[in-house]
């Protein structure tokens, strides 16, 4: 059973008790859709043997052939690392860093810290520095896309089914068995328990009422604000009573990504050479190629993922911070509700590259045929990474500050409690 504690919801601002809770259960914020917490049944020990599978697996995928490809007597393998390769040849050496990061040392940093982190656990007093490791930890996991990579390689091989011979190695069956472990373990890992068992403070005392109250960011401790020592007791994040300057943050990015999104579907992401002839295709010409083949589920995929995704974090984005600005008060939980979808699918939108970097470097027969990626591929990754940017400097709560003083409303005296589910 869990300890009541004083959280306040990240989404819209109220501060309320989440009660104790029996494993499995989830607290819910009673103002609007945010998920305050969900304990789990599974403990330490369980999830340690999963960490520990995901890095074993991790460490086979990146060391065997995931893909390999035949045509004219000519055969090519590729592995996790042939991608970024050719895009370095093709004078991608920017894309090629991201795609490293976020498939193998993201995913690697992310798993030897949470392995470190959950293995200390067992120490009767956890070192402080095991506070820090986890934080980072947790920053890295929207930047671990392998799951996202997966989609990447189902659509690469059927996009190469019709061109050439194409045979799956260990390393694609090593990346599905990963994948699905990662799953089972973020799933299973009750992040405020590991938190509660690296920190033994007072959760809830020492607070001089609810106006000096303020929530980290970061591990969600709600504690005084201290003048001359400005940090959170438990991960040693900086406090903000919201993120600072968040709106204009926000619109520098949106901004941003929105120049780039005109020449990421403006210049050819990809150019498939077959005997001489051929011509550059664009996020939209390869979605017209996938329905053309009358291949309309893998159609759906990539233009949701390529074109709609991005089109609803920059529009939905836009939107919300016009709202603040302009004090709107209606549809504020369905906003809220808009701020965890863009947030959750913005990397999604990797699928796209991670399908050219196998392309590139699984197809390259000289004259018989090739593929190359072309420059809207870069600027595509960087409308992806700076939308990403984006949703995290996003603050939700400042939808509800903006209604609460249109309207004159003050926040409630006594926190309420959290709803059960």
């Amino acid at each position: 059973m869990s300890e009541p504690q004083l959280r306040e919801c990240p989404g819209c601002g109220l501060l309320q008790t989440v009660p104790t809770l029996a494993p499995g259960v989830t607290a819910q914020c009673v103002r609007c859709p945010t998920i305050l917490r969900r304990t789990s049944a599974h403990r330490f020990d369980h999830i340690i043997a999963l960490t520990l599978s995901a890095f074993i697996l991790l460490v086979v995928m990146c060391s065997t052939t995931l893909m390999s490809v035949e045509t004219a007597g000519i055969r090519r393998t590729a592995d996790l690392f042939s991608g970024p390769e050719e895009l370095v040849r093709q004078n991608m050496g920017e894309l090629a860093v991201v795609i490293v990061f976020v498939t193998v040392l993201a995913p690697l940093i992310r798993l030897v810290g949470m392995l470190y982190v959950l293995i200390r656990l067992h120490e009767k007093t956890p070192a402080a520095h095991l506070r820090w490791i986890f934080a980072w930890a947790e920053r890295l996991r929207p930047w671990s896309m392998l799951e996202v990579f997966v989609f990447g390689v189902f659509v690469a091989y059927v996009k190469l089914g019709d061109v050439v011979t194409i045979g799956l190695a260990a390393g694609v069956y090593a990346l599905l068995a990963l994948t699905f472990v990662l799953i089972w373990m973020d799933s299973a890992l009750d992040r405020e328990a590991v938190w509660e068992r690296l920190y033994h403070g007072n959760l809830r005392g020492g607070l001089p009422g609810l106006a000096g109250a303020i929530a980290c960011e970061t591990c969600g401790l709600v504690s005084a604000l201290q003048p001359d020592d400005p940090r959170c007791p438990r991960c040693e994040s900086m406090l903000h009573e919201r993120k600072p300057n968040s709106v204009a943050r926000t619109w520098a990015l949106v901004i941003a990504a929105a120049v780039l999104y005109i020449p990421a579907n403006y210049y050819p992401v990809l150019s498939v050479v077959q005997l001489g002839a051929g011509q550059p295709s664009t996020i939209l010409g390869g979605v017209e190629e996938l329905v053309t083949a009358r291949q309309y589920p893998l159609a759906a995929l990539v233009f949701f993922a390529s074109i709609a995704v991005p089109m609803l974090k920059l529009f939905g984005l836009s939107f919300m911070l016009i709202t603040i600005q302009t004090g709107r008060t209606g549809w504020l939980r369905d906003r809220t509700r808009l701020y965890h979808i863009v947030r959750f699918v913005g990397r999604w939108s990797m699928i796209d590259i991670f399908m050219e970097s196998l392309l590139g470097a699984l197809v390259a027969f000289g004259s018989v045929i090739t593929i190359e990626p072309g420059a809207g591929a870069l600027a595509f990754c960087a409308v992806v990474i700076l939308t990403m940017f984006a949703a995290e400097t996003f603050d939700p709560r400042l939808m509800w500050d903006a209604a609460e003083e249109r309207q004159g409303a003050a926040m409630p005296a006594d926190p309420g409690l959290a709803a059960i589910d």
